[in-house]
């Protein structure tokens, strides 16, 4: 870094938003430094690479939306003096995502530590992603395991399967294990005819511990949809 330039510090005030289809949902983003040139934001879906989604110069009105983004009304940017704030409408599934804040100075670009959204809905293969609740104390120690239940038709491609978990405090969102296409877990419907298939995918945890407290997501990637189950809390008690 070069001498004088003071380091720009960016927050990302949402670790973890929760949205239904048809919503709206800002994300906001806050830096600090006089010397950002460039803002930008980028979009990272489940198993894909991070794509660039818009950039603000500090020298024009408006931000630049780039890829699949451009020309979509449903995305809009307020930047300005340290902040630069992403604005989606009308959220669909194809949504679901981590988005990242980054800037640009001096040929120097930080990221903020990301917000990841999920996006709840119907969707159009009638998918469904069940997490069961655990009941009863959990104390450190113990070992339960997180299951994860998805209904669907059946389609041609492979199937993931993500957990991750959102903490308390500092602790931010991320992926901590993936499935890949497993088809022994799946079950067809008995039903003569029926496309549809039930697949369970079982997450254990074992020796807990104070730290492995949290809302553990479900998310499955199928046939080119992402959809998330609404969560398993774990609450984990000190002896």
């Amino acid at each position: 870094m070069v001498a004088g330039i003071k380091s720009s510090s960016i927050r990302q005030e949402n670790d973890l938003i929760s949205a239904n289809v048809g919503d709206t949902v800002i994300l906001r983003c806050f830096y600090e430094g006089d010397m950002v040139v460039i803002s930008s934001w980028y979009k990272q879906t489940l198993g894909e690479k991070l794509q660039l989604f818009s950039t603000f110069y500090n020298n024009e009105s408006d931000a630049t939306f780039h890829h699949k983004f451009k020309d979509n009304p449903r995305f809009s940017v307020r930047s300005g003096k340290e902040v630069n704030h992403l604005r989606i409408s009308d959220i669909e599934l194809s949504d679901s995502a981590t988005y990242y804040c980054g800037s640009t100075y001096n040929n120097i670009m930080e990221f903020g530590k990301g917000t990841i959204v999920i996006v709840k809905g119907s969707g159009s293969r009638n998918t469904t992603v069940l997490q069961q609740f655990i009941s009863g104390s959990v104390q450190p120690g113990d070992s339960v395991t997180l299951n994860c239940t998805i209904h669907t038709e059946t389609c041609a491609g492979e199937r993931s399967v993500y957990w991750f978990r959102h903490g308390s405090g500092e602790y931010h969102p991320g992926i901590i294990y993936t499935h890949g296409d497993r088809s022994d877990q799946c079950e067809k419907s008995p039903v003569a005819g029926s496309p549809t298939q039930s697949c369970v995918y079982n997450l254990p945890k074992r020796n807990l511990s104070l730290s492995d407290a949290g809302t553990y997501y479900c998310a499955v990637a199928s046939c080119g949809e992402i959809l998330f189950g609404n969560g398993t809390k774990l609450d984990i008690k000190g002896r």
